[in-house]
């Protein structure tokens, strides 16, 4: 058994469709601390034998794991704990578009957007997994701002200027042999603030 993952990438159907129930749910959210099949019917005030059967199927699919046995008036005691304190859903899972799929389409295609967003969801959760069980550091960086433009038209000019700087960056530090790196950016419309400031 080993340390608890931060974040686990659910890539299978099976294993995704196992997890998805309101209750599975509840149960994965509560085992983020050990707990047994009995506590967990007292909390939700449910048979232990429904929540055993939901147990066991989020055990075969290695969503939970046993941490340990207790001997219990005449019966052993299974206490089980999430194998991860957050799952991340591989959009490609639920039906999306492969990359091949969307290699064709314009950079300002919203559907471009989502699929290098799902893409980099999927390969940093993967390479965080396995980074935690070397115990290292995945290094990382993101850059975030916002900026306000007067005419849809500024929004092409803008990208071809973002491009053509981004260019000029990646060919300063470009190093043949050097550890490569997958630079994404990215722009969308912000959300509307839901309490109304600032308009």
């Amino acid at each position: 058994m080993g340390r608890v993952a931060r974040r686990r990438l659910l890539d299978e159907p099976e294993r995704l469709r196992q997890a998805l129930s309101p209750l599975r749910r509840r149960i994965l959210a509560r085992l983020r601390t050990p707990g047994s099949a009995a506590q967990l019917a007292a909390e939700f005030e449910l048979p232990r034998q429904r929540v055993g059967y939901h147990l066991r199927e989020l055990e075969a699919q290695g969503l939970v794991e046993l941490v340990e046995e207790r001997r219990r008036r005449g019966f052993v005691e299974r206490v089980l704990r999430a194998t991860a304190e957050a799952y991340v859903v591989d959009p490609d899972v639920l039906g999306g578009r492969g990359e091949d799929a969307v290699a064709g389409l314009d950079r300002h295609a919203a559907e471009h957007l989502v699929a290098v967003a799902a893409r980099t969801v999927r390969d940093v959760t993967r390479m965080q997994t396995a980074a935690e069980q070397a115990d290292v550091r995945l290094l990382t960086f993101t850059l975030e701002t916002e900026v306000r433009f007067a005419a849809p038209g500024d929004v092409h000019r803008f990208t071809d200027a973002l491009a053509a700087a981004i260019g000029e960056v990646v060919a300063a530090f470009d190093t043949p042999g050097g550890r490569p790196y997958r630079i994404m950016g990215a722009g969308h419309p912000a959300p509307a603030d839901p309490e109304g400031a600032g308009t």
